[in-house]
């Protein structure tokens, strides 16, 4: 049976021959938005190479059986229908669609006799298209006519998708429309390979091995640790991620919502390299990224640009062609650096100014990335996939206060309550002689109702308890500032040093990942012995913490963050 498929891109005005619309297919249904939508990206687009959407056929005798591209095509006839009506310099369309069980339709197609309209629903869903191209073409006619003509005429394609005799349309049509399975561009091109009608007659023994390493590059990127080191795309962004290597070769953009960009490009390379070259470009592009992936520094400094969004990818790549090791190591320092790079000195940025905040975090999150590759000799890597990716959804990062925040933002008796039990533990510990503070905190626990300045007052003692000074001055600054998973971050907002630390520690017990920095800022390994006290974040602790900073980005960092404050206590 012939199950062999032919693929290449033709020009609109190169559609020719009949096509049959089997009995299987529904009529012609597009309104309005779809019309204006398929002339709106052709007017738009036109003027440049430009693909729509594939039309799938097979060949039936004299005629093609039109599997999917219906809509499409019958819309693109009556755009030519229309053209041709007003302009007899204009050619008709060179194609016709005839119905297995709508003949009639066939007739009114090609006669658009508009008092029939109203005779069934296919005469009626066509006509109200034709008047629906009318007005587009009016609001500017001459011009617009023109231009179409040119682009159907020069520019633009439709991607041709001839399957075999042997394959089942029916099948196939369900797959394609029922089963929601669009031909994306990584399945054009891979049919590129596997194509009948390759000019090169690519003998069929290749083309197996080609479909094999296809699928062993696609089952290597379903790796989360290489694919969330790679990009910052969840899941849904991509129906094949081997999508991800054909789109740094073609060159496309983040910012490019061309649907077949990367396939009319590997059409247009297929005109001049040999498929086999183009094949190798693939393998070698994949290879790459394997080996940025499997390098302890590369996998770490390229992680940190892609995450940090200081660079894209494609930046990265189209960076890295043509450079030695030592060259291209050279080139990723310098935009690390550039990535943190401020004006002023990080000691005075602060966490109430949307500007400050972002540039915190971005330092913060080189910290930790740099943290884990110093301090990991090749054994520990930075988990990009937990760091974007948990639970089926994105991970968002914030930043959390080491030591407490006032309570502005703790507005409900639920909320001042579980406050104040979380925090009779520490006070247990911490506090002498603070039975009778204990007392009032669990009765306003157990009270039904209350009072906003009650718990006011409470917690202003606990605080005291639970604080050194200076803690206040430096409540905003990097020194008193970690980054925690949003969703963990809400569940220790407003609470003291020490109980954060006991749900941290809790969190790291059950699995929960944590970012290392921020674990050792609450296990108290950044301070000095002499200066350890588990259950506060003091001087001590943030003059610790920011030279640990200092160290770890040296390489990076324009000038030591200062806390010269801090040295003159």
């Amino acid at each position: 049976m012939d199950n062999n498929i032919v693929l290449e891109t033709k020009l609109v005005a190169d559609i020719k021959g009949a096509f049959y619309v089997p009995s299987y297919q529904r009529g012609y249904r597009w309104g309005e938005d779809e019309v204006n939508r398929l002339l709106d990206d052709v007017f738009q687009n036109g003027q440049k190479n430009y693909c729509l959407q594939p039309v799938v056929v097979r060949k039936k005798d004299d005629a093609f059986e039109l599997v999917d591209g219906q809509q499409r095509l019958t819309t693109i006839y009556l755009v030519y229908k229309y053209m041709s009506d007003i302009n007899p310099f204009f050619d008709p369309p060179a194609f016709n669609l005839i119905y297995e069980t709508r003949e009639q339709s066939a007739e009114f197609l090609a006669n658009m006799d508009l008092s029939k309209q109203e005779d069934n629903i296919d005469f009626w869903f066509i006509a109200n298209a034709y008047k629906t191209i009318k007005k587009w073409f009016e609001v500017d006619k001459q011009n617009r006519v023109i231009k179409i003509f040119d682009y159907f005429k020069n520019h633009v394609k439709i991607i041709w998708y001839e399957v075999g005799a042997g394959e089942d349309a029916i099948s196939l049509f369900t797959r394609l429309n029922i089963g929601k399975i669009p031909l994306t561009s990584a399945e054009l091109v891979k049919a590129m390979f596997l194509s009948r009608n390759n000019s090169e007659n690519m003998d069929r023994e290749k083309q197996e091995e080609i479909s094999l390493q296809w699928d062993n590059i696609e089952k290597e990127l379903h790796n989360d640790s290489m694919w969330y080191f790679l990009t910052n795309n969840i899941k849904n962004k991509y129906q094949t991620r081997i999508d991800l290597i054909l789109d740094l070769i073609s060159g496309k953009e983040e910012s490019n919502k061309e649907k077949y960009y990367t396939f009319f490009k590997f059409d247009v390379k297929r005109k001049d390299k040999p498929l086999e070259e183009i094949w190798r470009k693939i393998q070698q592009t994949f290879l790459i990224l394997k080996d940025w992936f499997e390098n302890h520094e590369l996998y770490h400094k390229i992680g940190y640009l892609i995450a940090s969004g200081a660079k894209t990818l494609q930046q990265v790549f189209n960076e890295s062609e043509n450079k030695t090791k030592a060259e291209f190591n050279a080139l990723l320092n310098g935009f690390i650096k550039k990535s943190i790079y401020i004006s002023s000195n990080y000691s005075e940025l602060s966490y109430e100014k949307p500007l400050d905040y972002r540039k915190i975090s971005t330092l913060l999150l080189l910290f930790n990335v740099e943290s884990v590759r110093q301090n990991g000799e090749n054994s520990q890597w930075f988990p990009f996939d937990k760091f974007k990716y948990s639970k089926g959804s994105r991970v968002t990062w914030s930043l959390e206060h080491i030591h407490a925040q006032q309570s502005e933002g703790m507005r409900t008796q639920e909320v001042w309550k579980e406050w104040l039990e979380r925090h009779i533990p520490s006070i247990e510990v911490v506090g002498q002689n603070q039975k009778e503070l204990i007392a009032e905190m669990q009765a306003a626990v157990d009270k039904e109702k209350l009072e906003r300045s009650e718990f006011d007052a409470l917690q202003q003692k606990v605080i005291e308890i639970l604080s050194v000074s200076g803690n206040t001055e430096y409540l905003h600054s990097i020194a008193n500032l970690a980054l925690l998973n949003t969703a963990d971050n809400a569940a220790l907002n407003n609470s003291t040093f020490d109980v954060k630390r006991n749900v941290i520690v809790d969190m790291d017990k059950r699995g929960q990942y944590i970012p290392f920095c921020t674990k050792m800022v609450f296990l108290k390994y950044y301070t000095p012995s002499e200066h350890n006290q588990l259950h506060f974040w003091g001087q001590a602790d943030r003059i610790a913490y920011v030279n640990a900073i200092n160290t770890v980005l040296a390489d990076y960092l324009t000038e030591a963050i200062n806390l010269e404050k801090e040295d003159a206590q």
